[in-house]
């Protein structure tokens, strides 16, 4: 393979501000260096044949590459992609070459020796032999007001050491930042920010908030505590971009943050941000959403992150609850999101943002980073810190969804990834009730799901029903105290009412066994085809009825969708099954199901 020419002259080029696509060097060394922390770095010895630098460093997405042995010295590459830093004190400090893709053109071993004697690109420059630096342009002028320092004696000298520094393009990428830099700015797009939270504790009590910055070369977390959350909270807006600078660096807390940076950003008292102009924008990436269909929300994990767009056809009631874990009083909306998949989820809004939200009018909510969670085997999406809702976004995405909807488009929603009666990732699996104990389901981590056709043989009448609290977001148990009120635990408060709730005991049997099984309110008033209300009256008042009630769903058969979870009770582990969801037999699918399974048997014509 003939050995590739290298670009002549540009190291001298690209540290004088120019910027040279593509730019084809030569390594004549690499170093890994002490940075204290976890994350190796590496120093790269770079020449053009003509010049070299020794101020060059590998970004860490490529130490694989040195890993491997693909960065040996003598090697030729080409800067697929670079960008190049002011280091040190303003004036005297020095520009770092950040090499973030390359591609190897020659390897160590074909080149075998060094390119031409190159020197020094500073001392070229003394002699007058550099070639004149491209003209750099300046930033355009940021607007005065829209300036936010933390410390009024020293906002004039901030404003003016901070202009200064944009005017002589000397902002640094994200992926340069260390603590042992302390004079530096950033420019940056806030792709996410969390509400305000408060803590207290021995030590004493505060706020914060954090938010995730964005520009080209990486990410990084920064957080603002007490005066400086006040101060910046409602000036800083997601999708906006801002010059960045005067913060404190420390390793990352990576309990709390998620981004691949090792370091974080916390503001101090001499923080300052200030909002870039539109006209300067230039480089910084965009907020990318990776939109996913609401149907494939339930083939993701439980727990993992989701960008999706959706209309919002239900607003559910603001509720308020206490924590158990805090005890603190927390406030959460429901809403229920539907789009062209002809699916729809249940997406939680906490906080603020679920008081202030008004979805009457049936608007687009766009989401990103909204996590996924799992119960009774349907799926729902919860907003959470760093979670970013935006509403009506104008992008095509919303346009076309919205013409879909204000056309009869929501009328058809075929799939309840959230319903917890076997949609979404819910297993269909036919399972008889023998072979359910066989394979020893429910004994895992996690509970598994399968249905089966059954035959109810005895329905108790017994404990059929509790007295739960009357709010219609919580059917915690109550106490009767005596007095004509019923006190919940869980709500710490006393009501003149309560709402019944079934939680019925039956045996079910199919053609291999007899289980017994447990079903909760929402399948018990389908199977009695009576309301718990009704129910209980009954129970408690009119026994008859009560009886006649459960007496006339004997022997009836339907399609049962089972959980089945091995539960501790003291000291035993039994295998529980309980009804997620039931329904009558359609002969015709039934029928269907029973021929392929015969077939399969049988090896008899193709099993679909």
């Amino acid at each position: 393979m003939p050995i590739a020419n290298l670009t002549t002259g540009v190291i001298a080029r690209i540290m004088h501000g120019e910027d040279v696509p593509q730019p084809v060097l030569q390594i004549l060394g690499i170093k890994r260096i002490n940075t204290n922390t976890d994350q190796e770095r590496f120093r790269l010895l770079m020449s053009d044949g003509k010049y070299y630098n020794s101020y060059a460093m590998l970004a860490s997405q490529l130490n694989e590459m040195q890993h491997k042995g693909l960065l040996n010295e003598n090697t030729i590459v080409r800067l697929d992609k670079y960008m190049t830093s002011m280091v040190g004190k303003e004036g005297s400090g020095k520009r770092v070459l950040i090499v973030t893709e390359v591609t190897v053109l020659n390897s160590g071993d074909e080149v075998k020796t060094k390119i031409g004697e190159p020197v020094t690109y500073e001392n070229a420059a003394k002699q007058d032999t550099v070639p004149k630096a491209a003209p750099v342009t300046a930033s355009a002028p940021v607007k005065k007001e829209q300036s936010y320092n933390n410390n009024n004696n020293n906002n004039n000298t901030m404003n003016s050491t901070m202009n200064g520094t944009l005017n002589a393009s000397l902002t640094h990428p994200i992926a340069s930042l260390s603590p042992y830099q302390n004079k530096w700015v950033i420019k940056a797009r806030v792709t996410s920010k969390t509400a305000i939270r408060t803590w207290s504790n021995a030590r004493g009590e505060g706020k914060l908030f954090s938010m995730d910055l964005m520009d080209e070369s990486g990410e990084i977390r920064a957080t603002a505590f007490k005066e400086q959350c006040d101060k910046f909270y409602d000036l800083i807006e997601v999708g906006n971009v801002y010059f960045f600078s005067k913060c404190q660096l420390k390793p990352a807390n990576k309990q709390y943050s998620q981004l691949k940076n090792d370091y974080e950003m916390t503001f101090t008292g001499e923080t300052m941000v200030q909002l870039c102009d539109e006209d300067d924008n230039g480089g910084i990436p965009e907020i990318k959403f990776d939109l996913i269909p609401i149907s494939q929300v339930s083939n993701m994990e439980n727990k993992e992150a989701v960008d999706t767009i959706g209309i919002c056809k239900e607003v559910g009631e603001l509720q308020t609850f206490t924590s158990r874990t805090t005890n603190k009083e927390l406030k959460k909306r429901e809403l229920t999101l539907v789009d062209m998949s002809n699916a729809a989820v249940t997406l939680t809004l906490w906080g603020d943002e679920a008081v202030n939200f008004d979805g009457h009018v049936q608007p687009v909510i766009l989401v990103k980073g909204s996590r996924i969670n799992e119960f009774n085997g349907g799926k729902s999406l919860s907003m959470g810190g760093g979670s970013i809702l935006k509403i009506n976004p104008d992008i095509p995405e919303a346009h076309k969804l919205r013409g879909w909807f204000d056309n009869g488009g929501g009328d058809n929603i075929s799939t309840m990834v959230s319903a917890r009666t076997g949609g979404g990732s819910f297993s269909t699996d036919w399972v008889t009730l023998k072979d359910a104990r066989i394979r020893n389901l429910g004994s895992g981590d996690k509970p598994d799901y399968f249905q089966c056709k059954a035959v109810v043989h005895i329905v108790k009448q017994e404990n059929a029903f509790y007295k739960a609290c009357p709010q219609t977001d919580c059917n915690k148990k109550v106490v009767d105290e005596g007095n004509g009120q019923y006190r919940c635990e869980r709500c710490n408060a006393a009501f003149p009412n309560f709402k019944y709730r079934l939680l019925i005991n039956m045996s079910i049997g199919d053609w291999t066994s007899n289980r017994w099984v447990t079903c909760f309110s929402e399948v018990g008033e389908q199977l009695l085809k009576h309301s718990a209300q009704e129910v209980g009256d009954a129970l408690e008042n009119d026994p008859a009825t009560a009886e006649k009630m459960f007496s006339d769903i004997n022997f009836s058969s339907y399609i049962f969708k089972l959980r089945c979870k091995n539960e501790m009770y003291g000291d035993m582990t039994r295998n529980k099954l309980t009804v997620q969801s039931m329904s009558p037999i359609n002969y015709r699918e039934y029928n269907k199901h029973l021929i392929k399974e015969l077939k399969e048997m049988t090896g008899i014509g193709p099993a679909n």
